[in-house]
């Protein structure tokens, strides 16, 4: 008889700010997606002290679908969106970590397209990129668009990877790798911070892998802004070069 083989599992991770309306619908995606080579889901959804109804949103998905393994958690001030991301880095069990948004822009079904490299044993780390790969991607703004171009350049040139998006949600870890690092952006800065300290992990496997993307308007709730955007650079140097 064949040795069984340990299921491995994924650990998803969802930051979430006044996503009351929404946390339900990417839940019910998480859901329905069934995982390659034999991954099991954990969710681990972290209110950043929401204002909305966030808390009773989760609180009646967790207690109509049991099925699927939630873990809640709630930031009793406002902290940000890496704050948020601390905490379920810290808490997750999974052999692999990924991060979902609450809104619906990314969707759930390609976390296979992330797994991919994993599967094949070539990967630890694997970037989902919104501007390769031919996917279909909403038209928003041309200057977060040349924004997150340039800010993912100046990220490269201090990583010295070739990534094409930098601030992509999609970012899949394996655990002991992520959880290694020394984090501290609590906000935005998480991108830039995780992507340049990663890379210095010694020799960490990183892939890229093309994803879609449904992008939101503000009017729709999007929330970073161009305050974020100058953090991110003060990030990359100071990450880049004095870390």
């Amino acid at each position: 008889m064949a040795p069984t083989v340990p299921a491995r599992k994924l650990s998803i991770i969802i930051p979430a700010y006044n996503e009351g309306a929404t946390i339900h619908l990417i839940l019910d995606q998480i859901k329905q997606v069934q995982l390659l080579g034999g991954f099991t889901k954990e969710v681990l959804i972290v209110n950043d002290c929401s204002r909305d109804n966030t808390e009773e949103a989760v609180q009646r998905y967790v207690a109509s679908n049991p099925e699927l393994a939630i873990q809640y958690y709630k930031h009793d001030v406002n902290q940000g969106k890496g704050a948020a991301l601390h905490t379920g880095i810290r808490k997750a069990t999974g052999d692999y970590i990924i991060i979902q948004d609450a809104d619906l822009e990314y969707d759930p079904e390609e976390y296979n397209v992330l797994l991919r490299p994993v599967l094949r044993g070539v990967a630890d780390v694997v970037y989902g990129s919104r501007f390769i790969g031919g996917k279909p991607h909403r038209i928003l703004f041309f200057w977060h668009s040349i924004g997150n171009h340039w800010l993912t350049m100046l990220s490269n040139a201090f990583s010295n990877l070739n990534l094409t998006d930098m601030e992509t949600c999609y970012k899949l870890f394996r655990r002991d790798i992520v959880q290694g690092l020394q984090l501290e952006e609590k906000r935005f800065g998480f991108e830039p911070e995780v992507t340049i300290k990663m890379a210095r992990v010694p020799n960490v496997r990183i892939y890229e892998v093309g994803i879609s993307y449904y992008g939101r308007t503000y009017a729709e709730g999007k929330k970073i802004g161009w305050r974020d955007g100058f953090r991110a650079i003060y990030c990359i140097l100071k990450y880049g070069l004095f870390a």
